[in-house]
């Protein structure tokens, strides 16, 4: 067995690791927007203020779901393999609170920056997360940790 295959049953093999995802989102959408501003139709709503709040918030459940991970004692990254099945904090809500705060973080970035093109490329950005990273993780759990996974998938939701 090769070590590419020997990887793939030892990690999620996840199609793309999901902060370029993320960061590739942002700089395609703040590029299309400097070329082709799409603004919100806002009627003098607050949008910076807004948007760095929503931002805020996102963070904040980034980074609480990502300290709940290191506090468990399992891996981040989709390259390493997954040590426990974590179901304090954030991960008592979503499965899936780090993406959860990577769609608010766009969309709060969107709003801060008013423009539509971040909002688009959330669309994509949340069907590359599920199709591509998200199916193949709860695969990954199920083969790993067997009826634990499965028991959990059944109390707490994939988003909301």
């Amino acid at each position: 067995m090769s070590l590419a295959d020997q990887s793939k049953l030892q990690t999620a093999g996840v199609l793309v690791h999901p902060p370029l995802a993320w960061a590739s989102t942002i700089a395609a959408g703040l590029s299309l927007a400097w070329i082709a501003p799409l603004r919100f139709p806002a009627g003098g709503l607050p949008l910076a203020w807004i948007g760095v709040t929503v931002f805020a918030l996102a963070l904040a459940l980034t980074g609480w779901a990502s300290i709940t991970m290191v506090r468990a004692g399992t891996n981040i990254p989709t390259n390493r393999p997954t040590t426990t099945v974590v179901e304090a904090g954030p991960y008592r809500v979503t499965r899936n609170p780090i993406y959860v705060g990577m769609f608010l973080g766009l969309a709060g970035l969107a709003i801060a920056f008013d423009t539509l093109w971040l909002l688009i490329g959330l669309a994509g950005f949340a069907l590359v997360i599920r199709y591509g990273v998200v199916a193949r993780e709860e695969a990954y759990l199920e083969r790993r940790f067997g009826d634990v996974y499965r028991d959990y998938r059944k109390r707490v939701r994939r988003w909301l």
